[in-house]
């Protein structure tokens, strides 16, 4: 089993990243579970994703304390929020961040990557410049530091998941995709 805990903040698009992952995961042949987690305040306040992936059926619909991956739309949260909670030692976080992955003071023991999805998102006009959208950069991004998804099923599933703007966020994905930065492995 893969679990993947996402941390973002409402409006960002924690929610839709696990969607479009879980999505893509089910295309590749995996039995896949998506949730939010939030609460009434949701715009700009702390939200939490979770995505389970196996090749197996999923009994388990809890929250996932011990994920394999965290991704981190936004970097403050780094700050506020202790992502690395649970995560399996030599587990992944990646972070939209424009800094090198190893300024960001996480803790040791895992690979690191960053992604500036701010930067991808505005490019290709996602969300507002207050409040870029970074769920598909993000995504894309995922995909190619875990190599857990191809980059065409994840393009399709961001056709069916959010055909509103789906060239623009197809191309944030694959822009995401080539562009993450390489990971540093913290010991």
């Amino acid at each position: 089993m893969v679990a993947v805990r996402f941390h973002g903040r409402g409006g960002q698009g924690a929610v839709i990243a696990s969607k479009l992952l879980a999505t893509a995961l089910f295309r590749e042949g995996w039995q896949v579970q998506a949730f939010p987690s939030f609460g009434a305040e949701r715009t700009g306040a702390p939200v939490a994703a979770f995505l389970r992936a196996d090749h197996q059926r999923i009994s388990n619909h809890s929250h996932i304390y011990e994920p394999d991956h965290v991704v981190v739309l936004d970097p403050i949260l780094i700050q506020t929020v202790d992502v690395a909670a649970g995560l399996a030692r030599g587990g992944s976080i990646l972070v939209n961040s424009s800094r090198p992955p190893e300024s960001l003071g996480l803790p040791a023991g895992f690979q690191v990557a960053t992604c500036d999805a701010t930067a991808i998102a505005l490019r290709h006009e996602l969300g507002t410049r207050t409040n870029p959208i970074v769920n598909t950069a993000m995504a894309g991004a995922f995909a190619a530091l875990t190599g857990l998804v191809r980059l065409e099923e994840l393009v399709a599933a961001v056709a069916e998941i959010v055909p509103l703007k789906a060239e623009a966020n197809q191309a944030a994905a694959r822009e995401a995709f080539e562009a993450i930065a390489h990971p540093v492995v913290k010991g």
